[in-house]
């Protein structure tokens, strides 16, 4: 009878223990998934070096590279040199309305 009661017992401890080792919060599930986070936090932080590496490196050309600071200038700023005209074409094509309701009839 004590050989049951302590079989009973030690099985039960057992899965206890099998439940806390997969389903705690710190058991092999949790681990998991905390691999995976870090796994991504990881490709998060490889990506923002690679930003902040490129960034640098403009930073650098700005500072030093007389065309690039030119280029740039031109074109983000829209400036031009003397004796020359800027066009600048908007991404949609406007259409007068009298045609939106022409094309609408037809």
């Amino acid at each position: 009878m004590a050989r049951r009661i302590l079989l009973t017992v030690l099985v039960a401890v057992n899965l206890v223990l099998l439940f806390r080792i997969i389903w705690s919060d710190h058991g092999v599930i949790a681990y998991m998934n905390m691999q995976k986070r870090a796994a991504e936090l990881e490709r998060q932080l490889g990506d923002v070096d690679a930003k902040c590496l490129e960034l640098s490196n403009e930073i650098r050309r700005l500072k030093t590279d007389r065309a690039y600071q030119e280029m740039v200038i031109r074109d983000k700023m829209n400036y031009v040199k003397e004796n020359e005209v800027l066009y600048i074409f908007s991404d949609r094509t406007d259409v007068p309305q009298g045609a939106e309701d022409d094309e609408k009839k037809d």
